[in-house]
């Protein structure tokens, strides 16, 4: 086997190569004046299995899932025998479900993408909603990063902390992050508008007084619910709040809302590249390649 280093992944793929002992094969890529992308494989991966490691993250998601195709199809016209498309943060995963006429599924559409460029199998880290990879093409599977952010915690001390999740749905985090952490789990209660997206929170039966309390979730967007959740807390009377999320998208301003709000730390992973991404795929990515190699 062989990693393609995806442009939008030059780092994680150099780690995941240094773990797994899985040589690299190099990506020229370039913006043409008229905003199309160019990448070249720069080296042989002929007769090879290849994992393209290429993160889908705003805010280039577009640019970065042609990238992915273009590598896939680069990738077999070069004689691979095998594209495995390794994608931390899949783009377009919360588009799994149709609500108002007229719409589309588009995550199916970019699984169809793939497939017509030649992956072969995807895989990906804590995807929104499970069920979505089972209408993929192909063999496509998640794994979760919540325990090494988990760890990232303990190794700070916090060993024992109460493991929150922002609501019912995502109590399964929770409970991941418990199984490392060692303390309780809990979660709020919210509801939705579908169409405005405002969010309600609840915290009945909660019990956070002078505990130290980590809000955990897959995806931090706006940050809306995060901040929300902290005031809650913080009216419950928490000693300590922090937040750890595997895909930090942090939109705009969403960084000091969420500090603003009392949240002392926000840990991300490099899914999403930025200054909250302090805990590292690496570890997590190359178990996957060396159980697909």
């Amino acid at each position: 086997m062989k990693i393609i280093a995806g442009p939008a992944s030059t780092a994680l793929s150099e780690a995941v190569s240094a773990q797994s002992n899985i040589p690299t094969v190099s990506v020229v890529s370039k913006t043409f004046p008229d905003g199309e992308s160019y990448v070249r494989l720069d080296g042989e991966v002929a007769g090879k299995s290849v994992a393209i490691i290429q993160t889908t993250c705003p805010p280039a998601q577009d640019s970065r899932l042609f990238q992915l195709a273009f590598l896939a199809d680069a990738a077999k016209r070069a004689g691979a025998i095998k594209v495995s498309a390794v994608v931390p943060y899949l783009a377009y995963a919360r588009q799994d479900k149709m609500f108002l006429t007229g719409e589309g599924l588009s995550v199916e559409t970019i699984a169809r993408m793939l497939k017509a460029a030649g992956v072969d199998e995807l895989f990906t880290v804590n995807i929104h909603s499970e069920q979505t990879l089972t209408q993929f093409p192909f063999p496509a599977k998640t794994v979760s990063a919540i325990g090494l952010i988990a760890d990232y915690f303990i190794k700070k001390g916090h060993q024992g902390a109460y493991a929150l999740a922002p609501d019912k749905g995502a109590m399964y985090i929770a409970q991941q992050a418990q199984s490392v952490l060692g303390g309780d789990a809990g979660h709020l209660n919210k509801t939705r508008d579908r169409h405005t997206g405002q969010t309600v929170q609840t915290a009945e039966g909660l019990n956070v007084k002078n505990k130290t309390v980590i809000i955990l979730d897959d995806i931090i967007s706006t940050g809306g619910t995060i901040v929300g959740a902290a005031k809650i807390l913080r009216e419950q009377g928490a000693a300590h709040i922090f937040c750890g999320c595997v895909h930090g998208l942090l939109i705009g301003d969403a960084q000091k809302r969420i500090l603003d709000a009392g949240v002392e730390e926000i840990v991300g992973t490099d899914s999403v590249p930025g200054p909250a991404s302090k805990v590292s795929l690496s570890p997590l990515i190359s178990q996957v390649l060396k159980g697909a190699n």
